[in-house]
């Protein structure tokens, strides 16, 4: 005997962010030439990018501010 499934309410549709696609608010993480993640504040998507840098030194890390449509980049100052 089958047991009957337990019906789900709606399922929450799924917040897609297309990583071909620049977002329109907020702050994004573009590693070389592709956006990554998404980020509220511009410190919050600096110290993401720092963290990435911090590990692999060779990847072009920039922020990419959505309001403004303008990149920065994020240089690792090197060993201190």
């Amino acid at each position: 005997m089958k047991k009957p499934r337990p019906a789900a309410d709606e399922p929450q549709p799924r917040k897609t962010i297309r990583a071909d696609k620049a977002p329109t608010t907020g702050y994004s993480l573009v590693v070389d030439g592709h956006f990554k993640s998404h980020h509220d504040t511009v410190e919050a998507a600096e110290e993401a990018g720092m963290a990435l840098k911090n590990r692999f030194q060779m990847l072009q890390v920039q922020v990419y501010d959505a309001e403004n449509k303008t990149r920065s980049m994020i240089d690792w100052p090197g060993p201190a």
